[in-house]
């Protein structure tokens, strides 16, 4: 299971660059997982946006 932290979140949508299938920008600004995102499938580009995140947001 992925999760976005909101408190941590700024909203610089690097998660939804590189792994749009599984996070999109939410009406707040800040990222959140799709409710249909097969994280198996996309275990791949899910760990690259966690590495990536400049804020640590994303967590498993």
């Amino acid at each position: 299971m992925v999760k976005v932290n909101k408190e941590k979140c700024i909203g610089c949508g690097y998660c939804t660059s590189v792994c749009p299938e599984v996070f999109e920008l939410g009406e707040d600004g800040k990222s959140r997982v799709k409710e249909d995102a097969d994280f198996e499938k996309n275990k791949d580009c899910i760990k690259e946006a966690k590495e990536g995140c400049p804020v640590g947001a994303i967590e498993e």
